[in-house]
Order: C-alpha cells, then structure tokens, then sequence
C-alpha cells in the first residue's frame, strides 16, 4: 500500500516540477516578445532591439509578478516619450502571454 502512495507522490511531484518549468518558460518568451514589441515602439531594431528583450527577461527576475517587467516598460516608454497608457501595456502583456502560452505548448509536443 506505501509503494503506491509513493509512486502517486512521485508523479505528483514530477507533474509540478514540469507545470513549473513550462511556467518558466512561456513567462520568459512573454517577455522576450514583450520587449521586442517595446523595442519596435521605441524605434529600436536589429541587435538592439535583440538586446533589448533579453533585459526585459532580466528584468523579471526582480520580484515575483508582472509587475517589475510592467515598471522597466512604462519608465523606458517615458525616457522614450512613447505615448502608450498603462492600459495598451498591460493588454500587450496579457496578448503575448497567450502568444507564447501557444508557441511553447507547440514545441514541447
């Protein structure tokens, strides 16, 4: 009886620990896409632009949450003089999230 709680807690354990890492995952592609839109908003393309979306991944390793990524976002639209609300932001992030929710499910098939 023990071996089969035992194996059911393994699997258990197995099923978050994946759940968790696809989490990761589709997070930092959000946020991959999230900066390259930023960057393209920005004007900024190319390397830059590349460079630019990994510091938006950086970026959400501040605090747990969107809104350290949400923060780095509205103060470079700022410095930049981007007019985009906090709003057209946060549906941006909300958009990619399925975007990349999708692209990574299509990968690890």
């Amino acid at each position: 009886m023990a071996n089969g709680f035992e194996d059911r807690k393994k699997a258990a354990e197995g099923k978050w620990a994946h759940d968790e890492e696809l989490r990761f995952k589709v997070m930092a592609r959000r946020n991959k896409l999230l900066g390259q839109w930023a960057a393209g908003e920005m004007g900024i393309s190319g390397a830059e632009s590349e460079a630019y979306a990994k510091a938006v991944v950086v970026a959400d390793f501040e605090e747990a949450g969107d809104e350290d990524v949400f923060r780095k976002i509205r103060k470079d639209f700022d410095d930049k003089k981007v007019a985009a609300s906090d709003h057209a932001i946060r549906k941006k992030m909300e958009e990619l999230l399925t975007m990349a929710g999708d692209q990574v499910m299509a990968e690890t098939k």
